[in-house]
């Protein structure tokens, strides 16, 4: 299919990344029923920009017979289609849930949908808190349900060994959530790699773990061995020079406790934020609150990191900034703004390239 070719080719990254369980090559098509206009359909977007399996179509009937480009203007030519049939028909093996609802609850008005799929013999990624094959294991044949926000059964309690490994260790964090850490941060991984850098990334969030086939569900995991999963984590890319760290969350979000144990586990020596451009206040239930300053956010995280010298100090190497809703020219006068401001290299990893950043990095 000519939108495959160009999908695949998007970005070099693709030649790196690849989903578990199944071979590379088995097409995919990603349920995003009423979400691919919708910050919500994150999980699909990051598919859309990273996945090396072909996908043959997007499920969302709002914009069936359209592209994604045409739909919604991102640069994919895949078609979009309205119905689970019409994606089997479309020669799919494998639908992953492209949408991250609030919660990451499984919604009851999927349960049909999700059951057809199934029953016609589609395998199933699924990223959300609800253990589907439970709910739907019944229903399987020689396919399977992959519940990648399934955790161990038990993590061990972080001790700050990161802190002795020889490396550099860079945390994605945000001033909200859904700033674009995960983006940012596989954007870094695959710009580092194919300069011949020596470096790992540590998938935290299903989208990460969906597209490299491993990494720790952080927000399902006990919250006292949270940061000892980071912490193992971590460990295990040891003979990495540079080690990629996902960030979830953030600590001026009063919704959020991921922030702080993956400072606690990653030790990291260094940041790049990550921020919207176009926000000033944070997402929805909390919009009354706003962003702090950037200035006072980075240093909050570095003292947070330090602990008043007792532990690792990280240096804030850069700042990812994510310019969704901005025209182009708004968008590069906030990237100077923010450079400004900060003294810290600033750009859209999408829009405006990861260069910058990877200069910061590699000094």
């Amino acid at each position: 299919m000519e939108g495959d070719s160009k999908i695949n080719s998007h970005l070099p990254v693709n030649n790196l990344l690849l989903i578990a369980m199944f071979e590379v090559n088995q097409p995919i098509c990603i349920y995003m029923e009423g979400a691919l206009d919708h910050d919500s359909g994150k999980m699909g977007f990051g598919l859309m920009r990273f996945s090396k399996h072909p996908i043959v179509c997007i499920i969302d009937s709002k914009f069936k017979g359209k592209t994604v480009r045409q739909a919604v203007g991102l640069p994919y030519d895949i078609p979009v289609v309205g119905s689970i049939e019409e994606a089997i028909s479309k020669k799919a093996e494998i639908m992953v849930l492209g949408i991250a609802p609030s919660g990451g609850k499984f919604p009851d008005v999927w349960t049909a949908p999700v059951s057809r799929a199934l029953s016609q013999g589609l395998s199933l990624i699924n990223g959300l808190h609800d253990d589907l094959n439970a709910r739907f294991g019944h229903l399987l044949k020689q396919n399977v349900i992959w519940d990648v926000r399934k955790p161990k059964p038990s993590y061990p309690i972080a001790t700050g060994k990161a802190a002795d490994l020889n490396n550099k260790r860079i945390l994605m964090i945000g001033t909200d959530m859904a700033a674009g850490k995960m983006t940012a941060g596989l954007e870094l991984y695959s710009a580092l790699k194919k300069q011949g850098v020596n470096v790992g990334f540590v998938p935290t969030g299903q989208i990460g773990i969906t597209l490299m086939g491993n990494g720790i569900p952080l927000d399902a995991i006990k919250v006292d061995q949270a940061a000892g999963a980071v912490e193992e984590a971590v460990l295990k890319e040891s003979g990495r020079e540079i080690v990629i760290i996902e960030g979830q969350g953030s600590l001026a979000h009063p919704g959020s406790s991921a922030t702080l144990p993956l400072i606690r586990g990653a030790q990291p020596t260094n940041f790049i934020l990550c921020h919207k451009a176009a926000h000033e206040n944070l997402r929805y239930p909390v919009s009354h609150i706003p962003i702090p300053p950037l200035n006072e956010f980075i240093k909050l995280n570095e003292a947070v990191a330090e602990v008043c010298g007792s532990q690792t100090k990280a240096k804030t190497l850069g700042v990812a900034l994510n310019t969704t809703g901005l025209d182009e020219i708004t968008a590069k006068e906030k990237v100077e703004e923010v450079e400004r401001v900060t003294g810290l290299p600033a750009t859209d990893v999408i829009r405006f390239g990861v260069e910058k950043l990877v200069e910061t990095i590699i000094l």
